[in-house]
């Protein structure tokens, strides 16, 4: 494999345009999403989904990035305005805006985009206006850290026509992936998409292979088949379902497995497509040793926040009230003659006197009024919990509420369930 400081891969990642896919709405994370696009979900105390993709490309050395944009867009192309416009355009580097329209018709009477598939053959003009040798296609709504110049180059040592990163996954959640089979060399020899009954790895009976949502594509090669599934009667125009099946066995098709380098077991990845998992995966990062290590000089996670002053926190003389335990609180909270318990903190948050929270996620922006009870939650940009409320103490009653209480047993709460209107962008 090439060197990754060596000038073959800096060519390589040069002459590599990324697209990030980031107009689905996540409807799995239930009214998270109501007012925003799933990648524009607040994720580990100040961050967006969407930075960590973005992240990824910047640090792996591709600064050309295309962010496919549709559903409720306005607070994530916002977010990348401002925290994503430090690159130099005239060095060639960009992070674009690409916005759902039909640019080639169909017949079709609407302006959306069919299928992923779908999304980049109606921005083909784009792409080829920016000649690159190899694109990269990224989901925007996952968690994680990968070096893509790596994937590259094993793609273009080996001569694939696409590679498909990969990780490994129990076979019950398998369902939610596209899943694969590969033989001794990694090449792809079949493609579930979302099975039933997913196939297992030899020798690994619970373990299925699952296709994390990451192609890399040799530019003529993606052409030829976009416009091929375009032209076939009855194609949903998408990767997963259309476009990746019909190459296995006539293409060179290979599998990239996510492992980290030193040990080769699997590495960090999260699909945070559900509540239960949103709320899961923020509280990991509370740890002494998280999975996923935000504190990385070398490899950093980048975003958007204004200034903040740091946290602050008021103590009751008596009882020490005050305080946060075993919890990550991010700038420009104050705790005030309260206690904070296993729980993640976004930026602004107040909890006031006498209010009490435990095992829950609180985002940007909220204010928890005296003597509130809040257990395994979590609750969205500008709530104002008014003093008293209990959340996630008696789930019928969170029920009777209006809340949602997922099948994992966390309790959402968004402005609206309170009866509260916010004008502001999410």
């Amino acid at each position: 494999m090439p060197d990754l400081k060596s000038p073959f891969n800096s060519r390589i990642t040069r002459n590599t345009l990324a697209l990030i896919l980031a107009g689905g709405r996540g409807s799995r994370l239930m009214h998270l999403t109501a007012w925003r696009a799933k990648p524009a979900v607040h994720f580990g105390g100040k961050f967006r989904i969407i930075d960590f993709p973005l992240s990824n490309c910047i640090n792996s050395g591709i600064r050309r990035i295309g962010v496919l944009t549709q559903y409720k867009a306005h607070s994530l192309i916002l977010h990348i305005q401002k925290g994503w416009s430090f690159l130099r355009g005239e060095f060639g580097e960009f992070v674009e805006l690409w916005p759902a329209q039909q640019r080639i018709e169909r017949g079709r009477d609407t302006t959306w985009y069919a299928g992923t598939a779908d999304a980049v053959y109606q921005n083909v003009d784009i792409i080829r206006n920016h000649a690159p040798d190899y694109v990269l296609i990224l989901a925007g709504d996952h968690v994680y850290k990968m070096d893509y110049g790596v994937m590259l180059a094993s793609h273009v040592e080996s001569g694939a026509d696409l590679t498909i990163g990969c990780i490994e996954v129990d076979k019950a959640r398998a369902r939610e992936f596209g899943v694969l089979a590969v033989d001794d060399d990694r090449r792809v020899v079949e493609f579930q998409e979302k099975p039933a009954e997913p196939k297992t790895i030899p020798g690994k009976p619970d373990t299925s292979l699952a296709s994390m949502g990451i192609y890399i594509f040799n530019r003529d090669f993606l052409f030829e088949q976009l416009f091929k599934d375009a032209d076939t009667q009855g194609s949903s125009h998408d990767f997963g379902k259309d476009i990746i099946p019909n190459v296995i066995g006539r293409y060179r098709v290979l599998a990239y497995p996510f492992v980290e380098a030193r040990t080769g077991v699997q590495a960090y990845w999260r699909d945070v497509g559900t509540v239960d998992a949103f709320w899961e995966s923020n509280l990991e990062l509370i740890g002494v040793t998280p999975p996923l290590n935000l504190y990385d000089t070398a490899w950093p996670i980048w975003t958007y926040q204004v200034q903040l002053p740091p946290a602050k926190f008021v103590f009751d003389d008596e009882d020490r009230r005050g305080m946060a335990v075993d919890s990550m609180v991010s700038g420009g909270c104050i705790i005030s003659g309260s206690t904070v318990r296993h729980s993640l903190l976004f930026s602004n948050v107040r909890v006031n006197s006498f209010a009490y929270v435990q095992d829950s996620v609180v985002l940007p922006d909220v204010e928890i009024k005296r003597n509130c009870e809040i257990r395994n939650a979590v609750i969205d940009r500008f709530c104002e919990i008014e003093e008293g409320t209990q959340i996630g103490v008696d789930p019928d009653a969170d029920r009777a509420a209006g809340f949602h209480v997922t099948p994992g047993g966390v309790t959402l709460v968004t402005p609206e369930m309170l009866g509260q209107q916010v004008n502001v962008l999410r």
